[in-house]
C-alpha cells in the first residue's frame, strides 16, 4: 500500500518525456538537472511525494515544490529561479599593451622577484587572456576576492597597481637628510681606528641606533664588512686569446682532442700533530690547529673538455723536465691520428728550449696560452678545487708518498664516471661584462 498523501495525477506529454530522459541520461548534463527531470518521471509514475523523496534522497518538500514548478511551468518549471542579491556584471575588459605584457611576463618569471609580486603579475596576465574571475582563481589555488581586486587595481593604476599601498604605521624618525648622511659616510671615509665601518662605530658616529645603521646599510646593499679580490688582465693581446680559447671550449676543431693542462704546485703533505678526533651526534670532527709538514708534491693535470676525463701524474719537483715527462704522457694517450690542443699558462716552464724543441718534431701539438693575470679562463683550475676539496684540504697524510697515492686513487675513482664542465659564456659575454666592471669601478 503505497505511502503519503495521493495527489493528483501529473500528466506529460511524449515529448516532454524524452526531454526528461534526456537531462537523465544525456551527455554533458548536470547533476542537479538530472536528479529534478528523476523527480517528475517519478511522480509521474504514480509515487507519492514520499515515495520519491525516499528514492530520490531528498527532502519530500523539495519533490512537492518541483511538482509545483512543473504543474506551473512545465520543463522551464526546472530551470534555476533567479535568486536575490546584487546583479552580477560581466567584468571591464582587460587589454594590455606590449610595453605591459613584456613587464609581466618579467615579473612573473624572474628568479628575484617577490612571490606575491610574481603572484599579481599572472593574475593580471591570466585576466588578459579572458580568463574569468573564478576560472583564474581556480588554475591559480587563490581566492576570487583576490583576483578581483588585482583587475580592478590594474585598471585603476596599471603597473604601480601592483605594488604594495603605504601602510599606516608610526611617522618615520630618520629623515632623508641623516640616511644620505650615513651612506656619504659609509662610502667616502673610515673610522680613525679602523680599516672599515662597523654597525657600532657608525651609531656612535652618526648618532643614531645601530639597528638604524643595520637597516639603512641593508635597504642600500653595503656591506662594509665584506671585501673581494679582483685582477684585471694587462696582457696586450687579452681580446685574441680569449676569443681563442673560448672558441675551442664552444665550437671544438674536427679530428682533435682539445686539453685543458696546469699544474696545482707545492701541494703539502700535512700530518696532524695529534691524533683527530671523530665526528659524532653534536659534534664536529676535531683536529689540532699546528701542523707537521712531511714535504711537497706537484700535480700535473689534463682535462679532456669533451670527455671530461683527467690524465693526471704527481712529481716531486715543477721544472720543464717533469712538464716534458706529462706531455709524453699526453701524447701516448692520444691517437695517432688526432691533432692535440693544448689550453695552458705562462708558466716559464711551458717555453723552455726543450719543450720548443720536443713540440717542433710533433707539429699536431698546438699550444693555446691563456692571458696573464686569467687563470679563471683555464677549466681544469675547476677540476683542483674539486680535488682540493675533496681528498687534500682534510686529508691527514704522514709521507708524500701517502699524498701522492691519495691523489691517484681520487684520479681513478672519478674518471670512472667523468662528468665534463660545460662552458656557456661568449667571448662577447666576456668582453661586456669586464667593460661594465670597469665603467663602475672608474666611476667610483
Amino acid at each position: 500500500m503505497a505511502r503519503g498523501r495521493k495527489l493528483k495525477d501529473l500528466a506529460i506529454t511524449d515529448t516532454e518525456r524524452i526531454q526528461l530522459e534526456f537531462l537523465v541520461h544525456g551527455p554533458d548534463q548536470e547533476a542537479r538537472y538530472g536528479k529534478r527531470a528523476r523527480i517528475i518521471l517519478l511522480s509521474a509514475s504514480g509515487a507519492t511525494n514520499l515515495e520519491v523523496a525516499e528514492q530520490e534522497h531528498v527532502a519530500p518538500v523539495t519533490v512537492s515544490k518541483l511538482r509545483q514548478r512543473f504543474l506551473k511551468a512545465r520543463l522551464n518549471g526546472l530551470k534555476d529561479n533567479k535568486r536575490p542579491g546584487r546583479p552580477q556584471t560581466d567584468p571591464k575588459p582587460l587589454t594590455l599593451n606590449e610595453t605591459e605584457r613584456a613587464e609581466l611576463d618579467r615579473m612573473s618569471s624572474r628568479p628575484t622577484s617577490r612571490q606575491n609580486t610574481a603572484l599579481r603579475a599572472r593574475i593580471v596576465l591570466a585576466c588578459a587572456e579572458g580568463a574569468s574571475d573564478m576560472a583564474v582563481s581556480r588554475d591559480l589555488g587563490i581566492d576570487r576576492k583576490t583576483v578581483i581586486k588585482w583587475r580592478r587595481r590594474f585598471l585603476e593604476m596599471g603597473l604601480g597597481g601592483l605594488g604594495d599601498e603605504q601602510r599606516p604605521g608610526a611617522p618615520r624618525q630618520i629623515g632623508d637628510d641623516d640616511i644620505e648622511r650615513v651612506i656619504t659616510m659609509t662610502l667616502e671615509s673610515v673610522p680613525k681606528d679602523a680599516t672599515h665601518w662597523s654597525t657600532r662605530s657608525m651609531a656612535k658616529a652618526s648618532g643614531l641606533s645601530q639597528s638604524a645603521i643595520s637597516r639603512i646599510w641593508r635597504a642600500f646593499a653595503l656591506k662594509p664588512h665584506k671585501t673581494e679580490t679582483f685582477k684585471l688582465s694587462s696582457d696586450p693581446y687579452f681580446i685574441e686569446k680569449v676569443r681563442d680559447i673560448v672558441g675551442l671550449y664552444m665550437n671544438p676543431p674536427e679530428h682533435a682532442v682539445v686539453f685543458c693542462v696546469d699544474e696545482k704546485s707545492q701541494i703539502q703533505a700535512l700530518d696532524r700533530t695529534q691524533p683527530l678526533l671523530p665526528l659524532r651526534p653534536g659534534q664536529a670532527e676535531r683536529r689540532t690547529h699546528d701542523y707537521k709538514r712531511n714535504g711537497v708534491t706537484s700535480l700535473f693535470a689534463a682535462l679532456n673538455t669533451i670527455t671530461g676525463e683527467v690524465i693526471g701524474r704527481c712529481y716531486r719537483r715543477h721544472r720543464s723536465v717533469e712538464f716534458l715527462k706529462f706531455l709524453r704522457v699526453i701524447d701516448k694517450s692520444v691517437p695517432k691520428d688526432l691533432d692535440a690542443h693544448l689550453i695552458l699558462d705562462n708558466y716559464g716552464t711551458h717555453k723552455t728550449a726543450l719543450i720548443h724543441n720536443w713540440l717542433v718534431k710533433r707539429p699536431r701539438f698546438q699550444l693555446h696560452f691563456t692571458p696573464t693575470s686569467s687563470s679563471w679562463i683555464n677549466l681544469v683550475e675547476r677540476f683542483f678545487g674539486m680535488i682540493t676539496e675533496k681528498q687534500i684540504r682534510r686529508g691527514v697524510f704522514q709521507s708524500v708518498k701517502a699524498l701522492e697515492i691519495a691523489i691517484t686513487e681520487y684520479l681513478e675513482h672519478y674518471n670512472e664516471n667523468p662528468k665534463p664542465f660545460v662552458w656557456t659564456k661568449s667571448a662577447d659575454e666576456i668582453f661586456n661584462k669586464i667593460a661594465s666592471f670597469c665603467g663602475c669601478i672608474n666611476n667610483s
